[in-house]
């Protein structure tokens, strides 16, 4: 019995030779000239991965700054607050020992009243100021200020209603009718109203930034109402009225253009510290 013939073996080809080097280096390593990098490469990614903690470091500083800036409105904002309510704790402290005077109602009227007029030429001394100095955060002040001064504003008003006219709506609708400052401080009361009532977020959104700033243009009639309405009560020692008039005065001067320019002029101009 023959056998039968052994398979001839299996030749596989040989493997192509790799070369690493011809291939270049696997993505995401980065190889030194000596191990066949060009040159230009690794400088290029050495300057990129050197910028990144100088990015890091500016933005640290960047984000430190700012919190330090709001922690220094915070407490300016504590500040002012505090310190306009220093008029009321007086108030309340004087008519707790007796030191109203004789005519606790006016005295109360009175002081309330030069109180709200501090507060609103304040209140408008912040736009200019913004612009000499430079220093935007002082219109975050604005809104505090203001509706302080509509607050010594209303218990000016309600102590004229409730303990001077003692609700009498007859006798205030006369008032108003046939005396002159108390038509025009009337007339600041009305105009300040629809003001504090928008004077929220909200409000600035519902509204548009356009109408919004239109209708607080009424604080500059506000304010001249309120300083005729002070200088027609006086009708002795004119001298502190006209100044504040004087102070007014000067405030509206300072929104106009070439006034505002100039501010930022002598801004520009000062040296810096």
């Amino acid at each position: 019995m023959r056998r039968a013939a052994a398979a001839p073996p299996v030749r596989y080809p040989p493997a192509p030779a790799t070369s690493v080097r011809a291939s270049g280096p696997p993505a995401g390593i980065v190889h030194s000239p000596a191990d066949g990098a060009p040159d230009g490469t690794a400088r290029h990614i050495g300057r990129m991965e050197s910028t990144v903690p100088a990015d890091a470091a500016r933005n640290r500083t960047a984000h430190e700054k700012a919190m330090n800036l709001e922690k220094r409105i915070t407490l300016v904002k504590i500040g002012v607050f505090a310190a306009a309510l220093v008029p009321l704790a007086t108030l309340v402290f004087a008519g707790f020992t007796g030191g109203l005077g004789a005519n606790p109602v006016e005295y109360v009227t009175h002081t309330t009243g030069e109180w709200t007029l501090r507060l609103l030429l304040a209140t408008l001394a912040i736009t200019p100021l913004r612009h000499l100095t430079g220093r935007a955060w002082l219109v975050r002040l604005r809104r505090m200020v203001g509706l302080f001064a509509f607050f010594y504003l209303t218990l000016h008003f309600a102590t004229y209603v409730v303990l001077d006219a003692s609700l009498d709506l007859a006798y205030i609708a006369g008032d108003v009718a046939d005396r002159l400052y108390i038509t025009v401080g009337f007339a600041a009361f009305v105009m300040l109203v629809p003001l504090a009532a928008t004077s929220t977020n909200a409000m600035v959104r519902r509204l548009g930034p356009v109408r919004w700033r239109r209708l607080h243009r009424l604080v500059y009639a506000a304010g001249v109402c309120g300083a005729l309405h002070y200088l027609w009560l006086v009708k002795a020692d004119l001298r502190e009225p006209l100044v504040y008039a004087g102070i007014l005065a000067a405030l509206l001067a300072a929104r106009l253009p070439a006034v505002v320019r100039w501010l930022k002029a002598r801004r520009s101009k000062a040296p810096r510290r």
